[in-house]
């Protein structure tokens, strides 16, 4: 099993911490490190600083929100890093959450499983160097090529619903996946392979986001029920939920109790469903689930908090326990 690093950029710890997580998983091993965009960091503002505290760990940016940036924006922010840093870079495109798009940045979500795929052709054209040619539906670009070097990135797609599927069948190298139980996962596995046979594609490899914390402290817990509350009533997640016994989670999540209701009443075990949780011996137990439903590679997405800043303990414990499941303990 391959395993990655995601940064949570957790809203309760110093945005600082970042930098933290990226030497540590550089320091553990990792190879590849996932810069996403939320609320805090510009993702090329912050890959350029990993650059420079890190010495070797390359860098993938997103999913990057094909309705908030636009092609030659994405492809001018992969390449500055690529140039400014020396490192081996990749983007990921997705179509992101209506609070993000609507509400932050005042964009339209409308046909943005359209937007995605066109996106993803636009977005290969000018990584390869070449000049951008496509007149899309929703987006575009045309006539411009990169002046920096083409750093001839991979590109991922998050998928969850059908159309995102088949978008990553034609365009991915590779498929990323987010907060899913392995069941949910296996189901999108073979949704990909399906979407590639129609297409007459290859599917490509299947990565995961997985939060991870070993053997986490209370500080820990909560901050990954936080991350997991905002999807409990989501469409799609919540049938995952319902399905892994979280029923009555699920339909009082969609009673719009009050959040720190909500929150208290997440309990362990349901993080524990999405993600990598408890000592070693679980959580090779766990990467092997992930593996028998098909998925490539995992990005680890380590808690942290004072106890463990950074991840470091959690993201040397889960690279740990993956040899543990490699040598079929």
């Amino acid at each position: 099993m391959r395993l990655s690093v995601s940064l949570g950029l957790w809203q309760d710890r110093p945005p600082e911490e970042a930098l933290e997580t990226a030497r540590a998983a550089e320091a553990a091993g990792y190879p590849e490190l996932w810069i996403g965009e939320m609320a805090t960091w510009d993702a090329f503002a912050l890959g350029t600083a990993i650059g420079a505290a890190t010495s070797a760990i390359s860098l993938t940016f997103g999913p990057l929100a094909v309705t908030v940036r636009d092609p030659a924006t994405i492809a001018m922010g992969v390449a500055s890093v690529a140039a400014l840093t020396g490192r081996k870079t990749g983007v990921a495109l997705g179509t992101s959450s209506d609070v993000v798009v609507r509400g932050w940045h005042g964009r339209s979500r409308e046909r943005s499983a359209t937007a995605l795929a066109e996106s993803a052709v636009a977005v290969r054209q000018l990584l390869a160097g070449q000049k951008s040619a496509v007149d899309g539906q929703v987006v575009g670009s045309q006539g411009y090529r990169l002046r920096l070097p083409a750093p001839e990135s991979p590109l991922t797609i998050a998928a969850f619903g059908p159309r995102a599927l088949a978008a990553a069948a034609r365009h991915a190298d590779r498929m990323v996946v987010n907060l899913v139980s392995p069941a949910a996962a296996a189901t999108l596995v073979r949704g990909l392979r399906a979407a590639a046979e129609r297409a007459g594609t290859t599917p490509p490899p299947v990565a995961a986001w997985v939060v991870a914390a070993a053997d986490p402290g209370p500080a820990e817990l909560e901050q990954l029920r936080r991350g997991v509350v905002g999807y409990l009533a989501a469409p799609g997640y919540a049938d995952m939920f319902r399905a892994e016994g979280f029923g009555d989670l699920v339909d009082f999540a969609r009673s719009r109790p009050h959040p720190r209701e909500l929150l208290a009443a997440v309990p362990a075990e349901a993080i524990a469903a999405v993600g990598l949780l408890g000592s070693g011996e679980q959580i090779a137990a766990k990467i092997g689930a992930y593996a028998a439903a098909g998925v490539d590679e995992l990005a680890i997405v380590p808690a942290t908090g004072d106890e463990d800043p950074g991840g470091r303990k959690t993201l040397e414990e889960c690279r740990s326990a993956a040899v543990l499941f490699d040598d079929g303990v």
